[in-house]
Formats: structure tokens, sequence, C-alpha cells
């Protein structure tokens, strides 16, 4: 063998070995990435909840095949003592179907009275601090379909996911402005209508502005079509690359009840799917406003009529029409 075909081999055994170390370290690191997601015990938020009036839930096991509804909860731990849960400021429900890789999105409203299992009625926001399973069983009975998994994140969460892709580019459909000195005006809205690159903290303004005549249901509607843009930026090549990077910003403000290998599962069949459905919970058909003593609260006219719409969404196939963000049409049902 000549020198130069020696030094040939021994460049591209050199070229196969860095190839193989950085594939080795990159799916190492999204492995500790997504470990680092399922919290142990101690260092759950719910260490301190008490579950003396919550049977253990039996999860829903997934096949792999079927729909699997993930249940999404984020909170507002401001003025939060440690180790207390917070009312959740937003809760919504994925719905992945493996088969024909449609996405379905279910935003519930967070005044939605209904039964807390084990803690009778009061709005659905307040389950989650009776721990996740109490959630999971809530928003279940509610929307009549399985919840088999959460995740759970609080503020910074959300800023550190939006600011680790690089940020986002949104249209903004009109000026918001709100100003709380009760927050020292940390988390103070001021957005101009018109395109915008939101960093972390200019999507949170986004998401959590609800000072308009249609207060929680603008809002709502706005963090569906925020979630949908932001996972789409997720999905592109250049944060594929940064995956190692993102998880190991993002995984101390996460908690879920997914093990490593269903999140490896979930995430190639996301990758492949699309948006089919994108709903706010109740239905404006389907809600009713009234008290509990002088508490305001959203009430739901049928429960039967609710699970039967969102079955309706979630068992919906190609054919049928769908939400269309851009032009505002929405799916026809019944109900509707």
């Amino acid at each position: 063998m000549t020198q130069r075909k020696k030094r040939i081999l021994i460049v591209t055994l050199l070229l196969v070995v860095a190839a193989v170390s950085f594939i080795f370290y990159y799916f190492f690191s999204i492995y500790k990435g997504l470990e680092g997601f399922n919290k142990a015990p101690a260092n759950s938020p719910f260490i301190n909840v008490s579950t003396d009036n919550t049977e253990a839930l039996e999860t829903p096991e997934w096949e792999g095949t079927e729909p699997v509804n993930i249940l999404l909860m984020g909170v507002d731990a401001r003025g939060s003592a440690k180790g207390e849960v917070p009312r959740s400021d937003s809760m919504m429900v994925v719905s992945l179907n493996p088969t024909d890789k449609h996405i379905h999105v279910f935003s519930i409203l967070r005044d939605t009275y209904t039964d807390i299992p084990g803690y009778g009625k009061n709005r659905i926001n307040t389950a989650v601090t009776h721990g996740p399973d109490t959630a999971m069983k809530a928003v279940s009975e509610l929307l009549g379909v399985p919840v088999h998994f959460y995740v759970y994140t609080d503020f910074q969460g959300f800023i550190k996911l939006v600011d680790s892709v690089g940020g986002l580019d949104f249209y903004v459909e009109k000026d918001m402005y709100y100003e709380s000195k009760a927050d020292l005006h940390e988390y103070d809205i001021n957005l101009k209508q018109g395109q915008q690159h939101f960093n972390g903290k200019t999507a949170l303004q986004y998401v959590r502005f609800r000072h308009d005549a249609m207060s929680d249901y603008s809002r709502t509607e706005r963090q569906r079509q925020f979630i949908t843009a932001l996972a789409e930026k997720v999905k592109t090549t250049t944060s594929i690359m940064k995956l190692p990077s993102i998880l190991e910003e993002i995984s101390p403000y996460i908690d879920t009840n997914l093990s490593v290998s269903d999140m490896w599962n979930l995430a190639s069949v996301g990758y492949q799917s699309t948006l089919n459905g994108n709903e706010q919970i109740p239905p404006m058909k389907l809600l009713k406003e009234t008290y509990v003593g002088k508490a305001a609260v959203l009430d739901v006219k049928s429960r039967t009529d609710l699970k039967q719409f969102v079955q309706s969404i979630i068992n919906s196939d190609a054919s049928n029409s769908i939400t269309d963000n851009s032009s505002g049409q929405k799916q026809k049902t019944e109900f509707e």
C-alpha cells in the first residue's frame, strides 16, 4: 500500500470515528435531556401535594397505535411558596393519532366549573393543585377521553423554550397593553400590531394577554395558534440540530410522567403529523356563564354533547373540513 493510500485510509477512519462519536454524543445528550423531564419524587414540583383524597390513578396504557392524549399544563408560579403548586394558567390536551398522523389541540377554559375527583366541584384550573393525577382524571371526565400523559411547566419554562429555539416570527393582530403594579411591572404587556420577532418574554406577553372584550376566550385561541407555530419551529432542521442544548435549557422547568421511550416515540410520530383540529373547550355553543355563590364560572349546557363534540373532532378523518388558522374557518359539527 502506497503512502498516499495509507494517508487516505487513516483520514477516512478518523472521519468515521469522529462521525460515530458525534452521533453517540448527540443521542446521549438527547436521552439525558429527556430523562430530566421525568422528575424523581424528591425533585418533583408536586412533592408537597397531599393525595389523601386522590385514588391511585391507573394510567390508560398506550399501545402506540390508538390516539394518545397528553395534558399540557402551564402555571404562574409567581408569589407561590416553595413546594406550593399554583392553579394552572393554561390547560391544553394534545390528541395525536399515530395511524393517520393527525394532531388535534383542545384548550380548556380555566374557569370551567366541573368535578374535581375527590375534591368536589370547582374550576378546572384548581385540579393541578391536588396533583397531576387529579388533573388528568378531571380533564378525562370532562372531555370523555382517556388522558394518558401530562406535561407541566411554568412561565420560566415557556420563556426558556422560546429563547432556546431562537425566538419566533409571529403576527400580532392588534395592540396589546397591560401593566400590573402588583407584579412590580415584571410581566407588563406592551405589544404593537404587526409582524414581530418574539423572544421568550414577549411571547409570554402575547399568550397571557386577556384584557379585551373576549377575555379568556380570545386568549386561549391565541395560545393554540402560538403553540402550533412554535411546534413548527421546533421541527425545523436548525432546531433539530440544537435539540440537545434546547433540552438542557428547559429540562429543569418541565415535569412529566412520560418515559424516555414514550417521548421518543411521540416525537417521531409528531414530526410526521399535521394539525387537523384546534378547538376551545367548552365550545361556544355549549358554554353557559353562571355563578356559584358570588363567583362567576363557566358551565357546560350538556356534558354528553361536549363528549360527543370531542369525539367527533378526534375521530374525524382527513376528508372532513378542518380548522384553518389562516382563514378562521372551523370544523363543522352538529354542535356548531
